[in-house]
């Protein structure tokens, strides 16, 4: 639905276009600092590469609250309230979960993580991208909806790769790792990560939804 009647007519604030994209350029650094961590094994890497990703982090909660300052101040928006809140909203929801991933590896230092775990998080790197690439089509979208539409589906099935991955890798653990600590520490950081590339997958719906009621 539209914000009302006079939203057809009256001009539209364009600044939440490069804002959303600006949240996703925070996204796609962010998992790239994660896909590159994986590649070191020592507490001091692990934990610099925790600090920056936090940082960074933190610059997501920034833009996140600007755009949710914006939507308090601006009377016109190129859509609803909602749909914008949700979309910034589930957007940073992903950057908190790639943080959470890098805090769970410094504070467990688990033994190297598994082809299974870096294969995951290149997962949730494609995802990353993918949504950057979304909001590029969202100021154009409603006359040309097919991009965005492949955008979505390709979320969807990367989020289904992402199962696969897992639930073999946690089938292979069980029946393979022999110490249960580890066993522990393993787990709950490959099911953080999991439950990430579910968070991306949920923004391929939002925007589904816009193509939806807007397209």
């Amino acid at each position: 639905m539209k914000n009302s009647f006079f939203s057809r007519f009256a001009p539209q604030e364009p600044k939440f276009f490069p804002m959303l994209k600006h949240l996703s350029e925070i996204l796609i650094y962010s998992s790239n600092l994660l896909v590159e961590s994986f590649e070191h094994n020592t507490p001091e890497k692990r934990s610099e590469y925790y600090k920056r990703i936090k940082d960074v982090e933190r610059e997501g909660d920034k833009q996140t609250h600007q755009i949710f300052d914006e939507l308090g101040k601006t009377f016109i928006t190129p859509f609803d309230r909602e749909d914008i809140h949700d979309l910034a909203s589930t957007v940073d929801d992903v950057i908190d979960g790639i943080n959470s991933c890098a805090k769970r590896i410094t504070i467990y230092n688990p033994h190297p993580i598994s082809d299974s775990g870096k294969e995951l998080s290149k997962l949730l790197q494609q995802e990353a991208i993918y949504i950057g690439k979304a909001m590029d089509e969202l100021e154009t979208f409603r006359k040309k909806p097919a991009a965005l539409r492949g955008y979505c589906e390709k979320l969807h099935d990367i989020e289904n790769q992402a199962d696969d991955v897992y639930e073999l890798f946690v089938k292979k653990l069980f029946e393979e790792e022999k110490d249960c600590v580890e066993l522990i520490k393993i787990k709950e950081i490959m099911q953080e990560l999991e439950k990430t590339t579910d968070t991306a997958e949920r923004v391929g719906k939002i925007l589904r939804n816009l193509i939806v009621k807007y397209a």
